[in-house]
């Protein structure tokens, strides 16, 4: 499939209730926990309907170690000299201000410049986010698998550095464009969640993790917000070798690599209930120990609830079942 004709997208009725722009944003970070850091960001500012405005692009000093090299080819040496993310949190601000955030894997992003902004003593301008890999689904594209490179591929747009801010967040606003045209055109709701910022913030140590390498500076953070209830029943347990289903109950149990808040909201905006405690209705439980003798462990154990590991979890995630 290409980029879907400008006649057809001409005579498309624009839904009144869509956005009136948004801000197609990637950031390039030092890991994936709470205390990570961004060491890059791009932003491309887009009109109601999809089309570019301007961009921008920053690299940002992380004050630590800029963790994965291999990934996103920001060394110390190259973020010596860039601007802390105080110097740059107005401008960044500017292009967020009075549009939806959109991002692949939106949660992360907005979790990371949320993040960010509660350390400048700040809030980023941004009310709500869409994810669009949420939007693929709604949309049912036929996409092998959710990476922003199939993504790209399903409407023909190259992809020149993969995992360089500019330009991962170049493809996505070519790819939006016609997603947000497609939606428009079938009257397809948009899933638009909303942004809450973090409010509250300290400089308590956070607990180490195995294999993870702290910054300099460990902090936490915690959001001040309330989860809304699953829509969705409960279909039951998780069977091996099934997908999940939306509604089922996910408990988590112990350490994770990836911060356990960004886990739940990816689970969440997959239609699931995360559920604080174990019972004989949970339908997963989640956790990197399966032999640790944690209450959630020793439970599961015993109603004969299935155990997976973060990494199993994190795959599952990719495909969840439509509810019955």
């Amino acid at each position: 499939m290409t980029m879907l004709d400008d006649r057809t997208t001409a005579e498309t009725t624009w839904p009144t209730a869509y956005p009136q722009g948004y801000a197609v944003v990637d950031v390039e970070t030092t890991g994936l926990a709470r205390d990570d850091r961004i060491v890059s960001a791009a932003v491309y500012r887009l009109d109601a309907r999809g089309n570019v405005e301007d961009h921008w692009y920053t690299l940002v000093n992380p004050q630590r170690d800029p963790g994965p090299v291999w990934i996103h080819g920001l060394t110390s040496e190259v973020l010596a000299d860039a601007p802390l993310f105080a110097d740059i949190a107005e401008e960044f601000a500017d292009r967020l201000a009075d549009r939806v955030l959109v991002a692949h894997n939106a949660i992360f992003d907005w979790q990371m410049i949320a993040r960010e902004y509660a350390r400048a003593d700040s809030q980023a301008p941004v009310r709500q986010r869409l994810c669009t890999i949420a939007l693929s689904k709604e949309l049912d594209l036929p996409l092998p698998n959710h990476k922003l490179e199939s993504l790209a591929a399903h409407f023909g747009v190259v992809q020149q550095r993969a995992h360089h801010a500019l330009d991962d967040a170049r493809v996505l606003a070519e790819a939006f464009r016609p997603s947000l045209h497609a939606a428009a055109r079938d009257n397809v709701r948009l899933p638009l969640l909303e942004c809450r910022p973090l409010t509250e913030w300290s400089d308590a140590p956070a607990t180490p993790r195995i294999g993870y390498q702290p910054s300099y500076r460990s902090v936490s953070w915690r959001p001040s917000r309330k989860r809304p209830p699953c829509p969705y029943p409960n279909p039951g347990r998780f069977e091996e070798g099934r997908p999940l289903k939306q509604g089922m109950r996910i408990a988590f149990s112990g350490d994770t690599s990836v911060e356990r808040e960004l886990l739940e909201d990816r689970a969440i905006e997959a239609g699931l209930h995360i559920a604080t405690s174990v019972s004989r209705l949970t339908s997963l439980l989640v956790t990197n120990d399966p032999d640790a003798a944690t209450s959630k462990t020793v439970k599961a154990k015993a109603y004969g609830t299935p155990i997976v590991d973060e990494a199993a979890f994190t795959q599952l995630l990719r495909d969840v079942a439509p509810a019955d």
